[in-house]
């Protein structure tokens, strides 16, 4: 593969990796407003209602974890939530624009954020083993893996090809 082939197929990947991170930003944001839209509201009230129309057993182990999550919940904590959503999205935007238009910063937050995970990822399949946390902690890992190759190997690969201003050909 020649080198321009090379970096069009990294800078896809990159874009890939954006709008991933793009999509839990919006994602994030948009439970953090469902959180908002719970103030002032019995949430209890509203989540026994979801898992009705969901035609979800209220007596199963996951229905009463989620009721008792609701029975707990007060504005101050909706509130809190909603503030995290906003934070954590924010991280989202930034790094699925800085990936976009392939910043070395990017990189970083995307290699750092994906590494953070990786030890609850797995801890998650050591205790409960299914195929889509599978699915999600290969992504992880492929994206930790490639951001770690771009951030090493590839950056000193971009700067060994890139001429120093001493040697361009004016």
């Amino acid at each position: 593969m020649d080198t321009h082939s090379r970096h069009s197929a990294e800078v896809e990947a990159l874009r890939s990796v954006a709008i991933i991170e793009f999509t839990k930003g919006v994602l994030v944001l948009l439970a953090g407003v469902g959180a908002l839209s719970l103030v002032h509201r019995d949430v209890w009230d509203v989540a026994e209602s979801f898992l009705h129309f969901l035609r979800i057993d209220p007596h199963r182990h996951y229905a009463q974890v989620f009721l008792r999550l609701a029975e707990d919940a007060t504005d101050k904590r909706l509130w809190l939530i909603a503030g995290a959503a906003t934070v954590y999205s924010s991280l989202r935007f930034a790094e699925g624009y800085g990936l976009w238009h392939v910043r070395p910063w990017a990189e970083w937050v995307a290699l750092i954020s994906g590494t953070i995970y990786l030890p609850f990822e797995i801890r998650e399949l050591l205790h409960h083993p299914r195929p889509i946390p599978f699915a999600i902690f290969l992504i992880n890992v492929a994206v930790v893996l490639f951001m770690l190759y771009r951030r090493t190997w590839g950056a000193s690969r971009e700067r060994a090809q890139t001429p120093s201003p001493s040697n361009r050909a004016d």
